[in-house]
């Protein structure tokens, strides 16, 4: 028992350094801005293409998926060209890990919007909110796996 304890609290602090190493890198910092203002572009693009589905009768989770269709295409196209532009892999292999992740934050995203709305927060509100929750895990799952570094054949 004692070795898995010593072998969990080293696997701990190496993520800990490695977190803290990260956050000391400028290049992540503007990464990270770059990721949030794509994010922000898919945002509105988001909320734009829900709304409209809404007003015209589509069902509040129904129009989710829908602006969830629009707005990773958008996402995937922008952080592929210009997020991670150096961080290129196949471009078959990273979308469909991107929209792996996308896919779990789409889930995460309608437990929350449902939730919300079944707590009678008006259906636009709540998919907003929902959105900006589902966020920070879909960066750090971006990051660190549809758009990691491919280590170089020498």
């Amino acid at each position: 028992m004692a070795k898995g304890a010593e072998a969990t609290s080293s696997r701990a602090s190496a993520l800990t350094d490695a977190a803290s190493l990260a956050l000391r890198r400028p290049a992540n910092w503007v990464q990270l801005a770059k990721f949030c203002t794509v994010g922000a572009s898919g945002y509105v693009v988001n909320l734009a293409v829900y709304a409209t589905l809404l007003a015209v009768g589509v069902h509040y989770v129904l129009a989710a998926v829908g602006s969830f269709l629009v707005a990773v295409t958008n996402n995937y196209a922008w952080n592929r060209l210009w997020t991670f532009r150096r961080q290129r892999g196949h471009l078959v292999f990273q979308g469909v890990r991107f929209l792996v992740v996308s896919s779990v934050a789409l889930a995460a995203n309608l437990v929350f919007l449902t939730v919300l709305v079944t707590l009678g927060v008006p259906k636009l509100p709540a998919q907003a909110i929902a959105i900006a929750l589902v966020t920070p895990w879909n960066f750090v799952a971006n990051k660190l796996w549809s758009f990691r570094r491919q280590p170089r054949n020498v």
